[in-house]
């Protein structure tokens, strides 16, 4: 039973996970919802036929890469970033994980175990991956993994 329309319920996971607003920079056409047969539970959302999120087991909301760059229209979102120095930034398009020695800027809402957005300091978004400090740990340590990098731009 779908108390919710598909849209509806995507867009109140955005917001929770990302904060209030972050649905606004959803597309307006071209998204596809795919449902667990057993559970009936939201499993991964697609955009022109392409991954824009994977929904885990806990709820939790994986953007793709491609997600990303849309959703960094929105300033709500954008807490939830990570900027690196441009010399770094080629090591991260690789797939590299993000050394605290590179985070030059952090959004407010950065927490370990989060998705976070990793931007070039040009603002343009080259990885997306899981926080491994809150933000303000990350400025401040001079040595150690500050975001584990899943998915990178090639």
């Amino acid at each position: 039973m779908k108390l919710l329309d598909e849209r509806r319920r995507f867009t109140l996971m955005l917001d929770y996970e990302f904060g209030v607003g972050t649905s606004r920079a959803l597309p307006r056409s071209g998204l596809d919802y795919f449902y667990s047969r057993r559970s009936d539970r939201l499993k991964q959302v697609m955009h022109d036929g392409k991954i824009f999120a994977v929904i885990r087991p806990n709820g939790a909301i994986a953007l793709s890469l491609r997600a990303a760059g849309i959703l960094a229209s929105s300033r709500a979102f954008m807490q939830n970033s990570v900027t690196v120095r441009d010399d770094a930034a080629q090591f991260v398009r690789n797939g590299k994980s993000v050394f605290c020695k590179f985070v030059t800027k952090t959004g407010k809402h950065v927490l370990p175990g989060g998705e976070v957005v990793v931007l070039d300091e040009s603002g343009l978004p080259i990885a997306v991956g899981r926080a491994k400090l809150p933000g303000a740990f990350m400025r401040e340590f001079k040595a150690g993994v500050a975001v584990k990098v899943r998915s990178a731009h090639e």
